[in-house]
């Protein structure tokens, strides 16, 4: 993507994210070529919402820790706050949870990097799960493992924020906007 395709999608995060943001947001750092949460994270800040950001613990669990604008390498090299630990049960006080995925399918089944982390994590909230993607990554299906949790909706620079039919109480089971 090119800086302002990538400028663009990260708009496109905090226009579908920033509304739903009613209590504290589980998010992550983006690494590599993951879709961009730098202006999410600053957003939910200046708005004075609460952000948690993972600590990934030797186990391959989570823990969390509040996002204060700084962030340091933890394991793997990835970036965390250095503040206070919260615990792994932190994220059950969030209202949005922002998770990393390499591809969703359209009921919700995530593709992360093998781990299991988020899906350990997940089991602990009842929030609003988002996936942010690509364009291109919400694909038809992938296949399920008996751990994997499901997302309940994923942001998509060409579509916002698109919630799953596995998630859908008015039983429609068309995914909006494909």
């Amino acid at each position: 993507m090119s800086p302002q395709q990538r400028a663009g999608a990260e708009r496109v995060l905090v226009q579908a994210l920033l509304p739903t943001a009613v209590g504290p947001v589980a998010a992550y750092a983006s690494v590599g070529t993951e879709p961009a949460t730098v202006a999410l994270l600053s957003a939910l800040r200046e708005a004075a919402v609460p952000v948690l950001l993972p600590v990934l613990l030797p186990d391959g669990d989570l823990d969390w820790a509040r996002y204060d604008g700084t962030l340091v390498p933890g394991r793997r090299g990835l970036p965390e706050p250095p503040g206070p630990r919260l615990g792994r049960e932190a994220v059950a006080e969030c209202c949005v949870v922002v998770v990393p995925a390499l591809a969703v399918d359209r009921t919700g089944t995530r593709l992360g990097r093998g781990g299991g982390s988020y899906d350990r994590a997940l089991t602990r909230t009842s929030a609003l799960v988002v996936a942010a993607l690509h364009d291109g990554d919400l694909v038809d299906t992938l296949p399920v493992e008996p751990h994997d949790v499901p997302v309940s909706a994923v942001v998509l620079p060409g579509l916002g924020l698109v919630r799953l039919p596995a998630y859908d109480l008015t039983g429609d089971t068309s995914v909006q906007g494909l």
